[in-house]
This record gives structure tokens, C-alpha cells and sequence, in this order.
């Protein structure tokens, strides 16, 4: 039986990603596709990344294959569905099946959609045993992990144990896609040959808007020998020369830590990587073992600079922890970025002033704001819910698109953030230009309330 795995992006129809260029390969279809291999199943992953649209049509029509497995996301999903569209009428006799994390609290819309099977969280297992059912004709409901539609109604399964042993997974099958291109395109647009890498799964804390879909609310990690070992792997084998760790909290376990910082010095490894973490689970010896071992930059979030919107957020931090170690970290010579949150329900026009003066307190060396969306599923789905005024088709739009009741005009949030954006470079610059930009977007704010 042949398997192929794919995810459907395109980089050349991402616009804003061709600004920045920051590509990563979706390590989710890496992990599975070496398990899958380790299990000896026929496997092929097909990565769209770099591809034309006609030309990943061919590749994947070419290998004639039993199933099609996609890999989907918040952003993904539109195109996702175009695609399942076209191959299904190409491949008639294949199995499509679906997942990722916009799986859990939508398989049903997937399924309706088109897709024969929905793969609910981690993959790796669940995918093995999928393909050894449908390899023998066996029953489906006996596949935990999985939903499908049976007569017309959702048949859901009982949900998967988690993977508890990560050690025991095989490195992401990095050998399967043109890693190279990876490479090249962060060696020509940001000077190194840049890498992501994971080493949890889970997360153990229970911010409001934040989606636990794939690993739910857990902490689970990788052994640190097993990730210097990986690390080595990249380093040697690809000539990675700096990593992303993608994990959620990098810095949860401060004993975890102490024993990977053990493994770098071990084998006398340094190698720059940036890291996302909360700012309580920093201090002076966290900072000074990141940077020993390489660290360059460490994001870490508010979301707003209203304690009373970090309180409704179930963020569990205080703006003078955040403040001290973004601080503390650009004094030990490490980056320090932030994540900004406008629009958040119950959010005053008080409340972003504030954040204003939040964010030139800290004055980090990178920012990203975004406007709250609603991801289904989340706690701050539910809240709002019942006060959703615009819930475009779900096959045509993202959980982006989706509005609920707020104080202020959609014109408000984006001068909003014109002046929040405007303001930091005013302040961290000392630019007049910009000054006058952010004091600008507040008046168009005030204008727009």
C-alpha cells in the first residue's frame, strides 16, 4: 500500500511570507513519515513548500497512491480543501485523510468536505495503525484517534493515549523533503542555515485563546542526550548552522534545562537558536545557561499591557515579571521580542494606552502584534460565541474572519496597531517619523471609537 503525506502550502501565493522568508518544514508529517518508514510501510512525503501548484499535482497524482494524508492549520485549510478537491477527482479509488491541529474541533466540517478519515492529535501511531486496517480490509472502529463518517453520521472513536516516550521516536524524516532549499533560502535571506526543532509536546499552562488541539494540556519531553544527539545529527548531516525551538515554553523545567545545558558542554556544543518562554520561568542562571549554550533570542509573551487584560487572558503573569526579564535578558545579550494582542474581549481604549507604555518599558528588540481571533476550541471560543456577528463559510474562510461584539469599529483595532507598531519604533529609534505615524493612528483611534 502506498502512502503519500503533503500539506499544500505554497510559498510562491504567501505574500507576506515572501517578505520575511522564513520557511519551515512541517515537522508534524516529518515525525510521522520516519515512523511510518521505521515500521516499513511505503511511504513518500511530498512537500509543497517550494512547488508550483501544477507541478505538486503531478508528484502526487504520479504516485498512484492508497492514501493521501494532508496535513491542515488555521491557515492552511482553504487551500487544503482546493487541492482535496482536484485529487479526488484524479485518484478516485484513494483514501483521503486529514489532520493537524484544525482537525479536532472541526473533523466534521473536513469530512463533509470530502476527507474519508479525520486523524485526531498526534499522528504518529495512529497513522500506522490506519494503514494496517486499510491494508488488511480490517474494521475502522478499531482505530483509536480517528473519526469518519459512517451512513452519513460522525463516527468518532475513543481518543489516543499520547505518546508519553518521545526518545523512543525517530528523528523527523529531514532526508524525505528538499531540506536544502530550507537552507539556502535562511542562509540568503538571514545569513545561517536555520532549522526547526521540537522537544516537548504539550503545555502545561491554560491561556484563554491559545489552542491545545494535537497535544492537549500536557508536558512531555524529549530526553536532553536525545536532542543533542538530533542537533548533532543536523549540524553534521546538513550543515545546520542555527536553530528555532519550536516548543511552547522552552523553559518550563529549570532541571530539564540544567541537564541540556550539561549535554552542550558535554560535547563542547554551541549553536545560536531562538526560543519562545514565559517570563517567570526565567532568572539569572536560566539566562546564563541559554546563553552558554547559544541563545540569541527569547520571545517572551504579555499579550497586552493591561494586568487586567493579562488577568481575563488566565495568562498567570505579572507585568513587572514580564518587564524585568525582557529587561534582564537584552542585559545578558540576548534578543528580546514580545507578542502584543489587540482587540482582546473587554479590551478599553485605556487598556491599549496602557500597553503602550508596557511595550516602551520594555522596549524589545522585536514585536509582533496581531489581532484576537477566536480559534474553536479554545476557552475564549467559548466565551464569545454566543456574540459572534460575522461567521463567514467555513470552507472559504479562517477562524481570522470570524467578529464578535466589541467597543470599537474594526477601523479602531487596525489604527490600533498602527500605533502601537509606530510607537515602539518611535521609541526604540528615537524616529520623529515614526512619532508622528503612531500619534497619527491615535487620533484616527479616537476618531474611530
Amino acid at each position: 500500500m502506498k502512502i503519500v503525506l503533503t500539506h499544500a502550502y505554497f510559498i510562491h501565493e504567501d505574500i507576506k511570507e515572501q517578505k520575511i522568508m522564513r520557511p519551515y518544514p512541517t515537522l508534524g508529517l516529518l515525525y510521522i513519515s520516519a515512523f511510518l518508514k521505521e515500521n516499513d510501510k511505503n511511504v513518500s512525503l511530498i512537500d509543497s513548500t517550494f512547488s508550483s501548484i501544477a507541478d505538486w499535482r503531478k508528484e502526487v497524482v504520479d504516485e498512484q497512491p492508497n492514501i493521501v494524508a494532508f496535513y491542515t492549520n488555521l491557515m492552511t485549510k482553504v487551500e487544503v480543501l482546493r487541492q482535496l478537491d482536484y485529487l479526488k477527482k484524479a485518484l478516485p479509488n484513494t483514501t483521503f485523510v486529514a489532520g493537524g491541529p484544525d482537525i479536532t474541533y472541526n473533523q466534521e466540517n473536513y469530512l463533509r468536505a470530502g476527507f474519508d478519515i479525520a486523524v485526531i492529535g498526534e499522528g504518529e501511531q495512529t497513522m500506522l495503525e490506519l494503514t494496517e486496517v486499510l491494508i488488511t480490509g480490517g474494521d475502522l472502529s478499531e482505530v483509536a484517534g480517528i473519526s469518519y463518517l459512517e451512513n452519513g453520521v460522525l463516527r468518532e472513536n475513543e481518543s489516543r493515549t499520547k505518546i508519553k516516550d518521545l526518545p523512543s521516536l525517530p528523528f523527523p524524516d529531514r532526508e524525505a523533503i528538499p531540506f536544502e532549499k530550507y537552507l539556502k533560502v535562511w542562509q540568503e535571506y538571514h545569513g545561517k542555515r536555520t532549522a526547526n526543532i521540537s522537544t516537548q509536546r504539550g503545555c502545561p499552562y491554560t491561556c484563554k485563546w491559545c489552542s491545545t488541539a494535537v497535544y492537549g494540556q500536557s508536558y512531555r519531553r524529549n530526553d536532553p542526550a536525545r536532542v543533542v544527539q538530533e542537533i548533532l545529527h543536523l549540524k553534521e548531516d546538513f550543515g545546520v548552522e542555527a536553530l528555532w525551538f519550536v516548543d511552547d515554553v522552552f523553559t518550563v523545567s529549570h532541571k530539564w534545562l540544567s541537564n541540556l545545558h550539561a549535554e552542550f558542554a558535554k560535547f563542547q556544543l554551541e549553536i545560536p537558536f531562538e526560543i519562545i518562554t514565559r517570563a517567570e520561568r526565567l532568572n539569572e542562571t536560566v539566562l546564563r545557561q541559554l546563553k552558554e549554550m547559544g541563545c540569541f533570542r527569547i520571545w517572551i509573551g504579555a499579550e497586552s499591557g493591561s494586568q487586567r487584560i493579562i488577568d481575563k487572558m488566565d495568562r498567570r503573569v505579572t507585568l513587572g515579571t514580564v518587564q524585568e526579564m525582557m529587561q534582564r535578558t537584552q542585559k545578558m545579550g540576548i534578543e528580546a521580542g514580545t507578542f502584543i494582542m489587540v482587540g482582546y474581549p473587554g479590551e478599553t481604549h485605556e487598556d491599549i494606552r496602557a500597553t503602550m507604555n508596557h511595550i516602551e518599558k520594555c522596549n524589545p528588540d522585536h514585536l509582533t502584534i496581531t489581532r484576537a481571533y477566536p480559534i474553536k476550541g479554545t476557552a475564549l471560543y467559548a466565551e464569545i460565541e454566543a456574540e459572534i456577528t460575522i461567521n463567514p463559510d467555513w470552507q472559504t474562510s479562517t477562524d481570522r474572519d470570524i467578529r464578535f461584539k466589541l467597543p470599537y469599529s474594526d477601523a479602531y483595532y487596525e489604527n490600533a496597531i498602527r500605533y502601537l507598531v509606530n510607537g515602539w519604533q518611535a521609541h526604540k529609534n528615537k524616529s520623529l517619523k515614526n512619532k508622528v505615524k503612531s500619534k497619527a493612528a491615535y487620533q484616527m483611534m479616537r476618531v474611530g471609537k
